[in-house]
């Protein structure tokens, strides 16, 4: 399954644990078995870092958010792609109770 995650700076962060956390960023790889699709840093004020990644395993996840929860507050939210939902969507809303006719 894909993932997004939203990382946002906590506000009680230091500058200079920023920086250490940059640092540590620099020589972090993600955990095995979690596959990175994207990782972008979007410029403003949050989230810091937006990952897209897939994921088998929810112990993948675990590792993520233990590794970063004392920096970021993290967020991370299963996705499909766009293209993907679209595929879906005539079927998903085909099922549903009040798209049905009386």
């Amino acid at each position: 399954m894909d993932y997004v995650a939203l990382l946002t700076i906590r506000s009680s962060i230091s500058g200079e644990d920023r920086d250490a956390a940059l640092m540590r960023r620099a020589a972090w790889t993600y955990p095995e078995g979690l596959r990175v699709i994207g990782e972008y840093w979007p410029m403003g004020s949050g989230p810091q870092v937006v990952s897209i990644f897939s994921a088998d395993d929810p112990a993948r996840l675990m590792e993520l958010y233990f590794e970063w929860n004392d920096i970021f507050d993290i967020d991370i939210r299963p996705a499909v792609s766009a293209d993907e939902r679209l595929r879906l969507g005539p079927d998903v809303f085909g099922k549903l109770a009040r798209m049905q006719t009386a």
